[in-house]
């Protein structure tokens, strides 16, 4: 067997000026089982060397673009080389880079949507399964504790069979054309040419999406979808309102918004089955709500000793401290990072750890977002998501 060591981690995008890679870097580094030791942090060659250099990394290990440091990071031995590729670029640059990774025998983790459209979505999905590589999608709120307790009542029937779920998404910040005001994270994400054929669907939508089918286990088998672009010349729609169809019978309601004068990350979700309900919401995440027919609701918190195995295991401080967002992202980095290293150690990885998004995830939100825009492209026409078998 070989010894256990850090996981090497290359990034593709995420250098100065970019918020989403800093993010990243702290989730990864949390658990100190990961280094970062190379990237090409920018389209811009000179950028990304000055943002390696703000990383503490060897110039040689800061690449003028992703293809170059696929190709010279494989030319070192095993015991130097990267051993995967944290993907932190707008959409557009998604699929060639993790397709760049792969074909050059990285693994890949990637920031959502997973690809451009649902075309490449399946194209990368079947280059996963030909590889046999490792690959993960940082759907993080997937990561919360009280996220997994929610699912595994669920799972476990604690609610019954469910009937109806609720998610929504509302934020403020693209209320006015932000993206004339020279505001980097506005511009990419609202224009067709980076952001895919979604602007708001895309960028939080999907997370209510997955959020959803995860933690009932159940898929959405169709929907119909309203959207709209609020912002006079906005060219995606800042605003979605979409109603669900599960397998099994029950049905939904998604709203996602970036007009939503005053409200910050309002993610949060309700979900009904004939026995019980719950409620979380992410800008109180210690929280779940657990409702019954026949009693009071109850108040469950992390880091409580009645917890599921799952909740008490992505928990990491104890109860009465908050615990949130950089933490449930670096769940997703602690699970993918002790799978990675179960494959290159050759010793069994604990089992909580096999709980990350996939490629699965990714053709799934991709299918999502394509049945969305053709819904409201037909008058909010009842729209099957075509997932095929990538997504089951």
């Amino acid at each position: 067997m070989t010894p256990k060591r850090k996981i090497r981690m290359g990034m593709v995008g995420g250098g100065q000026g970019a918020f989403i890679g800093g993010v990243h870097r702290i989730a990864a580094a949390l658990d100190q089982q990961i280094e970062l030791v190379c990237g090409a942090f920018s389209s811009d060659p000179e950028r990304s060397r000055a943002s390696g250099q703000d990383f503490f990394l060897p110039e040689a290990r800061c690449y003028a673009d992703f293809e170059t440091m696929m190709a010279e990071e494989a030319k070192l031995p095993e015991g130097d080389r990267m051993d995967f590729v944290a993907v932190v670029t707008p959409n557009h640059v998604h699929f060639p880079a993790a397709k760049a990774a792969l074909e050059a025998g990285f693994h890949v983790l990637s920031d959502k949507p997973a690809t451009f459209d649902l075309e490449e979505a399946k194209a990368l999905a079947a280059l996963v399964k030909k590889t046999g590589l490792q690959y993960g999608l940082t759907h993080n709120y997937t990561g919360y504790p009280m996220v997994k307790q929610a699912r595994e009542m669920v799972r476990t029937g604690k609610l019954g069979k469910i009937r109806k779920v609720v998610v929504e998404y509302p934020q403020g910040w693209l209320a006015t054309a932000l993206e004339k005001e020279d505001q980097k994270q506005a511009a990419w994400r609202t224009d067709p040419k980076r952001s895919g054929a979604a602007g708001c669907i895309g960028d939080i939508g999907t997370h209510a999406e997955n959020l959803a089918e995860y933690i009932t286990g159940l898929r959405i088998k169709e929907l119909a979808a309203d959207l709209t672009a609020f912002v006079d010349g906005r060219l995606l729609d800042d605003d979605g309102n979409i109603l669900l169809r599960f397998e099994g019978g029950a049905k939904g309601i998604l709203h996602a918004s970036q007009i939503s004068v005053g409200e910050e990350n309002a993610l949060n979700i309700r979900i009904y089955g004939e026995k019980g309900g719950i409620e979380w919401h992410q800008m109180e995440p210690n929280t779940l709500l657990v409702k019954h027919l026949d009693q009071p609701t109850q108040i469950y918190r992390t880091g409580g000793a009645y917890l599921s195995e799952s909740a008490a295991a992505h928990s990491r401080i104890p109860a009465g401290h908050p615990e949130g967002y950089l933490e449930a992202f670096a769940n997703i980095y602690r699970n993918f990072a002790a799978q990675l290293s179960a494959r290159l150690s050759g010793e069994p990885a604990p089992d909580q750890t096999h709980d990350y998004p996939t490629i699965e995830d990714g053709v799934r939100g991709m299918a999502f977002i394509e049945a969305v825009v053709q819904s409201s492209q037909n008058n909010a026409a009842w729209t099957k998501l075509a997932c095929g078998e990538s997504g089951e």
